[in-house]
């Protein structure tokens, strides 16, 4: 998942999707196609008997694919109908599996709500110097811009499209890439960030 893969195996309305959300949980995942191909996506709308992916690759309604969900682990299901972005799974779980993952599946509610408090109390602000260079693991290192940036996070214009959930530094700041927005990628930092020299850390 530490890989830069194309914009073609991105979805370009991701960021419009998951904002319409509303709330629902967006999380990082996988899913494995029948020929065993691995493919990135963030998941969405879910609950214990569906959910949505987001991503390019179009995917027939009736494939049986495999899914590795960030904090639900492996699930599987059938592909449902395409949407704008990506397409509609049915999962097919076991009487037992089911209970196990509707209270996994509260719990993240849960404590999602109690981390949107706490991250809209950090204020974003638009550095006043916005250039700065993203770093990947390989040691690669691309020029961006700092659209806006806060304690816990920063909102990143770029050309490089780094895999949901790749560990990068920004400036000298180390954080993951969390979702994508238009022309660039959203950043949430490994620890939270001194005010005072936040703008020093971009350099």
């Amino acid at each position: 998942m530490g890989e830069v893969v194309s914009g073609s195996a991105l979805p370009k309305d991701v960021s419009i999707v998951a904002e319409q959300e509303e709330r629902q949980i967006v999380m990082f995942g996988r899913f494995m196609l029948p020929d065993m191909s691995e493919h990135p996506c963030q998941v969405a709308r879910v609950n214990t008997e569906s959910a949505v992916f987001l991503t390019n690759l179009d995917v027939p309604a009736g494939v049986q694919i495999v899914a590795y969900i960030d904090e639900l682990g492996r699930i599987e299901a059938q592909v449902a109908d395409p949407i704008p972005g990506g397409f509609g799974v049915n999962f097919s779980l076991t009487a037992s599996r089911l209970q196990r993952f509707k209270e996994r599946l509260d719990w993240l509610k849960s404590k999602d709500s109690e981390d949107s408090i706490e991250q809209r109390r950090h204020e974003r602000f638009e550095p006043v110097e916005s250039k700065s260079h993203i770093t990947l693991p390989d040691g690669r290192v691309y020029p961006c811009e700092v659209i806006d940036i806060s304690m816990s996070g920063a909102a990143v214009s770029t050309d490089v499209m780094p895999s949901l959930g790749t560990y990068v530094m920004l400036g000298k700041m180390r954080g993951r890439v969390v979702r994508y927005i238009e022309n660039g990628v959203a950043i949430e930092f490994s620890k939270q960030l001194d005010p005072q020299s936040l703008t020093g850390q971009l350099s």
